[in-house]
């Protein structure tokens, strides 16, 4: 089963000539019984209106035709011109590299190496301060770690048991 839409096409017109047919089909229609004289005249007005029409629709669409025209010549200028910058964004990445000696890196290479070194020193620093925290952290638990009580069969006068502990 093959359905057929139908579809409307659209154009670039100015709105006033079709407001003017508008109105008068309006007045036409308002003014119904007319001597054929009257009426005769009445159509060809709404003929020279909608030739008019006519007429704008074709010259719009003729000027949208050369502007469109227009528009791939300067893609095209646009493009080569892209292509231009390019070259010039190559050539000038490849002079700096040719121009980038060996003389105008050994400074930087000479400061990469001093920042490496320091890096290493920080490093070993930092892990010899390590070592110490852990360390004092070790002596800390020691020396808060409460004497241990040895266990007795019985408690002796002056200890009180409290909570499952013995305590004096």
């Amino acid at each position: 089963m093959s359905t057929t839409k139908e579809y409307e096409e659209y154009e670039i017109i100015p709105v006033s000539p079709l407001r003017r047919l508008e109105r008068k089909l309006e007045e036409l229609e308002a003014r119904l019984p007319l001597d054929n004289r009257e009426v005769f005249k009445e159509i060809v007005s709404v003929i020279r209106l909608n030739q008019e029409i006519v007429n704008e629709l074709v010259k719009s669409t003729n000027e949208l035709k050369v502007e469109i025209a227009k528009v791939p010549v300067k893609i095209d200028e646009l493009v080569e011109e892209l292509r231009n910058l390019l070259d010039l964004i190559k050539v000038s990445a490849e002079e700096e590299v040719a121009n980038a000696s060996a003389e105008g890196i050994k400074p930087i290479a000479e400061k990469l190496d001093k920042l490496i070194e320091q890096n290493q020193k920080v490093v070993e620093v930092q892990e010899a301060l390590l070592t110490v925290l852990d360390n004092l952290e070790k002596r800390l638990r020691f020396q808060q770690r409460p004497p241990s009580v040895q266990p007795s069969s019985r408690p002796t006068q002056g200890m009180i048991q409290q909570g499952g502990l013995i305590r004096r």
